[in-house]
């Protein structure tokens, strides 16, 4: 349904439109110039996060792989990549450009509904992915099971034929709502509980070091009852609180290299640039988290493709502009780790992924669980701590 607005309304939209096109007229001319030190240099590092480890000796498959969160985040925990799966070839094409060496499957032979998994059946010791959370998400329709984006059967189906060790799969808080209890229990829990302990968490990325408030559940199920037994959501490993020192989250703004203004909090959840009607180049995902980045003097709408383009087109109330590889740090992915496609592709394979931190965490808690330390307190040894 169209918004019920009135005519005023409108005519101040327009005016808002004419205003933004003007002044990004002249900031592709140049007119609206900035200082060398207006471009920002982040403080914070996410790969430092996830310490690279050694092997562990086992292997990982991806399916609706994006961005590649969960892929990076398993990779610097020590898990061989077995391959990665996703509908979207702007998807393949960023994985591709980090990863050379990785098979990447996309367009039709990406689509999950299709695939034979049969070819990896005794291959893959942890399959992950993280289905569409749009059938979920309170920011939608909340259709489940009826929306055509629902793919927790097709992730279901491909644990029951490959038959891994142990799954992970990740989705929206809001998957827990009381509304989709019956289908939790009818489409995830009860066809796989025959064959897997499952286990469902929520957490919080800001709780491991990702300077944005963006909580996610998972799904972690084990074929074996020791191997669940040994497992345990990963704890925090940092303080959310702001005001108290040591071991806290960074602030956005801390994050992001900007100058102090006397308050800083996390980030209000980006939005992924490929949810709704329009090819969208903002990350704000409510009018309430609009207070937040106003708070925080930070404009999330008109992301710009690099940070020098950013800073030459300063919104009319001086908020600081984000690049998508601001948006990217804010989402944990290091720098290193390149983008390809238009700016509502890259923000859309930014706001739907896993945060990388967040991803490790859970992928050293199930090689714990599967070998037994390997990620643990007895840790495998580090290795040269190399991202890109």
């Amino acid at each position: 349904m169209p918004y019920d607005i009135s005519e005023e309304k409108r005519q101040w939209y327009r005016e808002v439109s004419r205003r933004s096109r003007w002044r990004k007229a002249l900031a592709t001319n140049g007119e609206l110039a900035h200082a060398p030190g207006e471009v920002n240099v982040p403080a914070f590092e996410p790969a430092n996060l996830m310490p690279m480890r050694q092997s562990n000796g086992l292997r990982a498959l991806s399916l609706f792989s994006g961005g590649g969160g969960l892929d990076l985040g398993f990779e610097r925990a020590g898990f061989r990549h077995v391959a990665s799966y996703d509908v979207l070839d702007i998807c393949s094409e960023t994985l591709q450009a980090n990863r050379p060496n990785w098979h990447v499957l996309s367009g039709a032979a990406g689509d999950v509904t299709t695939v034979d998994w049969r070819r990896h059946e005794g291959a893959v010791d942890v399959l992950h992915g993280g289905p569409p959370c749009q059938p979920f998400s309170i920011a939608g329709k909340r259709d489940g099971n009826l929306d055509s984006r629902d793919m927790w059967p097709a992730f279901v189906a491909a644990v029951l034929a490959i038959r891994p060790r142990a799954f992970l799969a990740e989705n929206v808080p809001g998957l827990l709502a009381a509304r989709f209890r019956q289908y939790v229990h009818e489409s995830i829990l009860a066809p796989l509980s025959s064959d897997y302990l499952v286990q469902p968490f929520t957490l919080g990325a800001d709780d491991f070091g990702v300077p944005q408030v963006r909580k996610r559940v998972f799904f972690v199920g084990f074929s074996h009852g020791e191997a669940a037994g040994r497992f345990a959501p990963p704890e925090p490993t940092h303080r959310v609180d702001l005001l108290r020192r040591g071991g806290a989250t960074m602030g956005a703004r801390a994050a992001l290299g900007l100058s102090d203004i006397g308050f800083d909090c996390h980030s209000p959840t980006l939005r992924s640039g490929f949810t709704g009607p329009r090819k969208t180049t903002s990350v704000l995902n409510s009018r309430a988290s609009l207070n937040v980045w106003n708070k925080l003097q930070i404009w999330p709408n008109g992301v710009q493709g690099d940070r020098d383009a950013a800073a030459r087109f300063p919104p009319e109330n001086g908020h600081f502009r984000l690049s998508v590889q601001d948006c990217a740090v804010l989402q944990g992915f290091p720098e290193s780790w390149s983008f390809r496609g238009a700016i509502y592709q890259i923000i859309g394979q930014i706001g739907n992924s896993v945060c990388p931190p967040v991803g490790y965490a859970v992928a050293c808690a199930i090689a714990d669980a599967l070998r037994s330390g390997a990620c643990g307190r007895q840790a495998a040894p580090l290795v040269q701590d190399v991202v890109g």
